[in-house]
């Protein structure tokens, strides 16, 4: 995999002059961000060696160099699911390149189902833990060069990082919620038993995908920041028929919120 990395990386370095200070991935209908940036470079996916190509519609699939301010940042518009078909390697193949481009921290989010009861459509919720519910991402024989054996997962979320988004929040007045995120497979939605069970066990919101790339940054010292936007609810009584565009609405509708959000705590570091 070292070699795989480096080869990507190379082939990144010799298309840009640029070194990121941040990742961000951003999910499903969450691409506004990037109206945020001063573009600089863009590649698409399917020009990047060993790069994998989402197959989700609501995914575009490049990957974005620019200024958030005075920051230098990387945006993966697009990421890539275990339901795919994709390996767990090929799923965080990509934070393992933009750490070896020179990012220091991560920042992530994604479109989910809300379990809380309190919780509406279109909130936001800052993830501050998470069940995993996919294939690790780490089994397999551990590259020593990437982090250790067995890394800590106390603090997955950086906690820095959520008190200066609350204290964002708590200025702009926002409504904002705090929680924990479940990661599936997918790609069929919950059952209302499941979502019954995925509460049960401690989760906030349920999704399909963000715990394998942390799992991965903070495999090798990367530290994480990630968002939801509750696009469905699994809670008893407000379970209804879902579709791609009914996520993709809801999205869209919350994301303005989003990008300030994230836009204002990059800016911040």
């Amino acid at each position: 995999m070292l070699k795989t990395i480096t080869e990507t990386v190379s082939f990144i370095k010799s298309k840009i002059a640029f070194e990121p200070e941040f990742g961000i991935i951003l999910g499903t209908g969450l691409g506004g961000l990037v109206k945020e940036l001063e573009v600089l470079f863009t590649l698409d996916y399917e020009e990047i060696p060993n790069f994998p190509v989402s197959t989700v519609e609501s995914h575009h699939g490049k990957l974005i160099f620019g200024m958030l301010g005075s920051k230098r940042v990387v945006a993966m518009q697009g990421r890539f699911h275990y339901y795919e078909g994709y390996s767990m390697d090929q799923v965080t193949f990509p934070v393992r390149v933009l750490k070896f481009l020179g990012i220091k921290a991560l920042f992530l989010s994604n479109a989910s189902g809300g379990l809380n009861p309190s919780y509406e459509v279109g909130d936001i919720m800052i993830i501050d833990d998470h069940i995993n519910l996919l294939p690790n991402p780490l089994i397999g024989k551990n590259i020593d060069e990437l982090g250790p054996r067995f890394p800590d997962m106390s603090q997955p979320y950086d906690a820095e990082l959520i008190k200066k988004a609350l204290e964002i929040v708590a200025s702009q007045n926002l409504k904002i919620q705090k929680g924990c995120y479940v990661a599936v497979t997918g790609p069929s939605l919950e059952t209302p038993k499941e979502y019954f069970y995925l509460r049960i066990i401690g989760a906030d919101t349920v999704g399909m995908s963000t715990i394998p790339e942390v799992i991965v940054a903070r495999h090798m010292g990367l530290r994480c920041f990630a968002v939801s936007i509750i696009t469905d609810l699994g809670v008893p009584g407000k379970i209804k028929h879902v579709t791609l565009q009914d996520v993709l609405n809801a999205a869209n509708k919350a994301e303005p919120q989003m990008t300030k959000l994230l836009k204002q705590l990059i800016i911040s570091i």
